[in-house]
């Protein structure tokens, strides 16, 4: 079985719940802390009635232990999550921008991204400085000298700064200059990776994979907050389908589900789910609509030559005027974007 605790509960008090289910002959594994902890609960004969468990001051709800994302559901939660990032505060009413390159490649190409992510409104800046690409002799990425470059140019501009980590080994480098960790699609299910980064306390943008159903996406990011880490954000980018025309199938339907599902903040990636320049701003426009909290776009000075991902890469001039279309849709839908430069 599964205990939701009450929030805010001292170590007294925690130590008083755990001295009750000890007399009740139960094992317990004290499965996230945080403000709700959750505890999973095991015994060796039959398991103590759940009235009797739900009894014991402190705890808030007994669940199954086939209950799925405890943590990450809005009925336990109650209200939807704002993380605090910076200057940002994510699932709020502000709608978030994050644009940037798809890899960090120059000096050159990261100042002219840098400077129209500022231009459009945006404060945080995305790019990969490792890149896990299907095939393995194309660009990987430039590894630790690109997150350098990365965090140079976004302080210099005033941006936050968001890379993806690939494995446990990448993630101390990582997380010592991002602001905000991504963990790509192929990555969704990559569990050690996950419990790794929910014993970090730094904001991480779950994406969900190529092929995961709802529940699958949920529970990889149980995963991440079971580690004691709540600063989780979704992102959809699509998921494959039996159709060529289009690298995803963007799902927009699985926003508004989402946001019904989890108090988990939820940002579109447009870029990916489309593969497609021309749809990207289009389909960012319906993502806003729909009630996402922010979008990941995928911006280059020079798509032609890009060493990844260049044919769904907007062009600075395409970014800002995508700014312009969003800070007249925001105000319809509830949130606040800023009027671009």
């Amino acid at each position: 079985m599964l205990l939701t605790l009450e929030p805010d509960l001292t170590a007294d008090q925690l130590q008083q719940i755990e001295d009750r289910l000890r007399e009740l002959e139960v094992r317990v594994e004290k499965a996230a802390a945080g403000v709700r902890p959750i505890w999973v609960i095991r015994s060796d004969g039959g398991e103590p009635p759940a009235e009797r468990l739900a009894a014991i001051a402190g705890v808030a709800a007994v669940l199954p232990i086939d209950a799925g994302f405890p943590l990450a559901s809005l009925a336990l939660r109650g209200r939807p999550s704002v993380i605090r990032c910076g200057p940002l505060d994510i699932g709020g009413r502000d709608f978030v921008l994050a644009a940037g390159p798809c890899a960090v490649e120059t000096p050159e190409q990261m100042e002219a991204c840098a400077l129209a992510t500022r231009r459009a409104g945006g404060v945080l800046f995305r790019g990969g400085s490792f890149k896990p690409r299907t095939s393995p002799y194309t660009f990987q990425g430039l590894g630790r000298e690109g997150l350098r470059l990365h965090r140079e140019v976004a302080d210099r501009h005033g941006l936050l700064m968001m890379s993806e980590v690939l494995d446990r080994e990448d993630l101390p480098a990582v997380a010592e200059l991002a602001d905000i960790l991504q963990v790509g699609s192929r990555n969704m299910q990559n569990f050690p990776l996950l419990k790794a980064i929910g014993r970090l306390k730094r904001p991480v943008l779950l994406k969900r994979g190529l092929a995961a159903t709802r529940e699958e996406f949920l529970l990889a990011a149980e995963y991440i907050l079971a580690g004691g880490n709540e600063r989780v954000i979704l992102c959809e980018r699509g998921i494959r389908s039996f159709d060529p025309a289009l690298r995803n199938s963007l799902d927009l339907a699985s926003v508004v589900l989402l946001k019904e599902m989890t108090h988990l903040p939820v940002f579109v990636d447009p870029s990916h789910a489309t593969g497609r320049r021309r749809l990207v701003a289009p389909m960012a426009r319906a993502a806003a609509a729909v009630g996402a909290d922010g979008l990941l776009v995928e911006i280059h000075p020079s798509p032609e030559s890009a060493l990844s991902d260049g044919p769904q890469a907007l062009l600075p001039e395409d970014l800002l005027r995508l700014a312009g279309e969003l800070a007249d849709l925001a105000p319809v839908v509830g949130r606040r974007f800023p009027r671009p430069a």
